[in-house]
């Protein structure tokens, strides 16, 4: 699938049935995450995880399976970033209604 014919929005709402099937875990134990961006022409999307992510000593092996598992899953992206607040400077900068899961 070329880049012109991918739809932000459904590329969105495919990325967050990805998240809400493949991690769980991340909602039940008091974490959230949501798209804090997608690039469909660089084929990235950034995942803002919050909540108790933030701190959480297996956050950096959920952020590797997240990684390995949604270039796998979903054809149109082949970088994923995961912000989880640890040590960064900047806010998370999502907005709670964009897709949470």
């Amino acid at each position: 699938m070329s880049v012109e014919q991918v739809d932000e929005e459904e590329l969105r709402e495919r990325i967050s049935r990805f998240m809400m099937r493949n991690f769980p875990q991340i909602q039940m134990h008091g974490g959230s995450a949501a798209i804090q961006d997608l690039d469909v022409e660089a084929r990235s999307v950034t995942i803002a995880l919050g909540g108790a992510c933030s701190g959480c000593g297996i956050s950096p092996m959920t952020v590797q399976a997240l990684k390995t598992r949604m270039v796998q899953e979903i054809p149109e992206i082949d970088t994923v970033h995961a912000e989880t607040g640890l040590g960064s400077d900047a806010p998370f900068g999502y907005d709670p209604d964009d897709v949470p899961f």
